[in-house]
């Protein structure tokens, strides 16, 4: 898949949210994208996934089977979870889902019966991503995938990924939280002032300890990911 000189704004006479970006990314390739908030990162995930077209420039390569988890999955829907998936899957032309197997691999099992509105957030993030693995997808967009996951959904998700990867999907992952740094072979790209550069060298960045009291560590962190920091915590 090819990116040649992409442009993107949402409305005409609006600024760019993205310029001149051109990448290329292959089968098998795990991206991260990182940036701080409103850089532009979940519009370029957009479209990658075919979701939005550019104004200018060629995206070229698409893989034909694509799943995508958008940062909020949609729960104001009128089914349960398995209902939904199933929707999914006969408007994906699937004739034999998965279902069962990546509610048992994602542990939600148990939802399965249960409406969409009454998920918790982790929940519904767990039933995204179902829908977007179902279809064995040569391409995988992941908005924030670990947001709202329990430790255990957590801790078991960048070993899917790599297990994806191996088998030649290639997976774009923007992850606030890092937990995709124990991903094997990682490349990642910054989404900064409507341009998208590759991360390379250590030497690009500057280690600053900040101390903060024990109850505010988590927001602290939260916040400095958000605007697209690498945070790493001495007492993990």
């Amino acid at each position: 898949m090819q990116l040649t000189e992409v442009a993107f704004r949402y409305r005409r006479r609006a600024p760019w949210v993205l310029q001149d970006v051109s990448f290329s990314l292959p089968p098998g390739r795990v991206l991260e994208v990182t940036g701080r908030n409103g850089a532009g990162k979940s519009t370029l995930l957009r479209l990658l996934a075919g979701l939005r077209a550019p104004h200018r420039g060629t995206i070229t390569g698409r893989p034909d089977r694509v799943g995508y988890a958008p940062e909020r999955f949609p729960v104001d829907q009128p089914f349960t979870v398995s209902a939904y998936l199933d929707h999914m899957a006969a408007v994906r032309g699937i004739r034999r889902p998965a279902i069962g197997e990546w509610a048992e691999r994602l542990r939600f099992e148990h939802l399965l019966n249960v409406r969409l509105p009454e998920l918790s957030k982790g929940s519904a993030q767990k039933v995204g991503l179902a829908q977007a693995l179902l279809a064995e997808p040569g391409l995988l967009i992941l908005d924030e995938p670990f947001a709202g996951l329990d430790a255990e959904s957590r801790d078991t998700l960048p070993g899917l990924i790599a297990e994806l990867a191996g088998a030649g999907t290639a997976v774009v992952v923007s992850d606030h939280q890092r937990v995709i740094e124990s991903v094997p072979g990682v490349d990642r790209i910054r989404v900064e002032k409507g341009t998208v550069t590759p991360v390379t060298a250590e030497a690009e960045w500057t280690v600053l300890e900040v101390v903060v009291r024990a109850g505010e560590a988590e927001e602290v962190a939260t916040k400095l990911r958000a605007d697209g920091h690498d945070v790493r915590r001495a007492d993990r």
